[in-house]
């Protein structure tokens, strides 16, 4: 069974549903507090410690994340996905309101951000599989797409606006300040989110809950292998974040260092990702759907492997960004078609464990990569360590188009 079994009838395009658009604004705000919270938890770590202890604690969050993340899609399919994400936001609201208070009043130890990061990388492992179950609940099958274009354009907005804010509340009263809006943007989130309807699974899904944990969770594993678009698709998506996440995140400041462009030229490179990928997700959210979804999809991935592995020849800084709006254009596009594709294939009650899998691969498995991109590039440079990820990446791709389901899945009209 599809996510067409729990569409309803005579829905509004997505950009003109009012459920939808709650959703969005409940995202966006979350999104924003993230960003905000981030920054101030970094920037009290450094004031508390040192850059060493800035890292231990900006990495306790990612370890219970990837720990629990599995565990957090079987909650949100035993206890609905809204639920999931109201409870995390309220919880995220509450622990940081509490930080700003005690920032306000004294200097905590580090070991008090370390326990911050740990929590809210538990709370991520539950919302991250619950957000992703969200929209085939609130719109039909044939918005997917939409859907996830209006979320990339979200979170490019929060991304941008929420830098900028966390940097001015720390300006007028430091971290607390920071730590109080984030808490306060997280609480915005959570009325939105009450007021969002979603539609209740049939009672013969509800069958694939209710035993232990563990059974839940293989049941879901099980799902994604049997499946012939799932399978596959995991895997691609597997593929190209182990392809991708290295250069892109630690491998572009090398090349920018590298070539003496500096941060400024790191900086005009990492707009023209943002600038792409926001195209793409304004595609998708005025077009609301593409043909040939799965060939698509795995056209932007080979498309995408050949600008990662030009990349590191370009000739100059602004080739540089020009080669970087096409990679954020492909893979901003590839990775919303994959999303969509993902949320129409999986079987309802199933939505939050395939979500967790997928995001345990972008992710908790894939940030590994950057030690080793970073030690690759000192030993090799730039060029060998981009062509091998391009080369990676293109692999995905193959497996993809050897796939003849996933080569000829189609989004719902």
């Amino acid at each position: 069974m599809t996510a067409t079994a729990i569409s309803a009838p005579g829905l509004p395009p997505a950009h003109r549903d009012a459920n939808v658009l709650r959703w969005l604004g409940a995202f966006v705000f979350s999104l924003l507090g993230d960003n905000v919270y981030f920054l101030a938890l970094s920037w009290a770590a450094v004031r508390v410690g040192g850059p060493a202890q800035a890292g231990l604690v900006l990495a306790a969050g990612s370890v219970p994340r990837a720990v629990l993340m599995l565990g957090g899609g079987v909650v949100a399919d035993r206890f609905g996905p809204r639920k999931v994400v109201i409870g995390s936001d309220l919880t995220r609201c509450v622990v940081i309101l509490a930080v700003a208070g005690v920032l306000a009043v004294s200097t905590p130890g580090v070991w008090v951000l370390v326990v911050v990061g740990l929590v809210f990388g538990t709370v991520d492992a539950l919302f991250l599989p619950a957000v992703g179950a969200l929209p085939p609940r609130i719109t039909g099958p044939d918005q997917l797409a939409r859907v996830q274009g209006l979320r990339g354009l979200a979170s490019r907005a929060a991304t941008i606006g929420g830098s900028p804010l966390g940097g001015l509340a720390m300006a007028l009263g430091g971290p607390s300040w920071a730590f109080a809006v984030a808490g306060t943007l997280f609480a915005v989130s959570v009325p939105l989110l009450i007021a969002v309807r979603i539609t209740p699974l049939p009672d013969n899904d509800r069958a694939g809950t209710g035993g232990t944990a563990w059974r839940d969770l293989a049941d879901g594993l099980r799902h994604i292998r049997r499946d012939p678009v799932l399978g596959p698709l995991v895997i691609v998506l597997a593929i190209g974040e182990l392809g991708f996440t290295g250069p892109l995140n630690v491998g572009v400041t090398l090349l920018a260092s590298e070539r003496g462009w500096g941060a400024a030229g790191l900086g005009w490179i990492a707009g023209g990702f943002g600038a792409g990928a926001a195209a793409a997700s304004l595609l998708l959210a005025v077009r609301g759907r593409l043909p040939h979804a799965g060939l698509a999809q795995q056209g932007c991935l080979a498309l995408g492997a050949v600008a990662t592995g030009v990349l590191a020849f370009a000739p100059s800084l602004s080739a540089a960004v020009g080669v970087g709006v096409a990679i954020g254009l492909t893979a901003g596009l590839g990775g919303a078609l994959s999303a969509a594709l993902l949320q129409t294939a999986t079987d309802p009650v199933y939505l939050g464990r395939v979500t967790a899998v997928a995001s345990l691969f972008s992710l908790g498995v894939a940030p590994l990569t950057y030690p080793l991109t970073g030690a690759a590039i000192a030993t090799w440079g730039t060029r060998p360590v981009f062509t091998a990820s391009a080369a990676i990446v293109a692999l995905g791709s193959v497996v993809g188009l050897c796939t003849r389901p996933l080569r000829g899945a189609e989004l719902p009209r």
